[in-house]
């Protein structure tokens, strides 16, 4: 998954107060940090920054400005994207909630191969 798709990840299920420059930058870096790569902090934030402020120049972009310093969220007013991103996530969290039991059942079922 690229920066601009975990961008947008985040921002989806940040909702409609949004985040922070600097927030999304550490979710982006603990997203991409692994065992053996730990990528620039300083790199991730500078690219966040360059893609908010480039993608939120229009009134139809995918994203918007909430008018407090460095804070964005999905434009959900102007853009259809961003209202059918919304959706989904809406519809993936409420399947995901609305049938708790079918998935701890699930889960429970014991997969072990028997020794005898």
């Amino acid at each position: 998954m690229t920066y601009d798709q975990q961008i947008i990840k985040v921002l989806t299920e940040a909702g409609e107060r949004g985040l922070g420059v600097q927030s999304i930058a550490r979710h982006l870096f603990n997203m991409n940090c692994t065992f053996f790569f730990q990528p620039d902090y300083e790199e991730i934030r500078t690219y966040v920054q360059q893609y908010m402020q480039k993608n939120s120049k229009q009134s139809q972009s995918l994203i918007e400005h909430t008018g407090l310093r460095g804070r964005y969220r999905l434009n959900t007013a102007g853009s259809q994207d961003a209202r059918q991103l919304m959706l989904q996530f809406h519809d993936a969290h409420q399947q995901d909630v609305a049938d708790p039991e079918e998935s701890s059942s699930a889960k429970c079922e014991d997969l072990s191969l028997s020794l005898f």
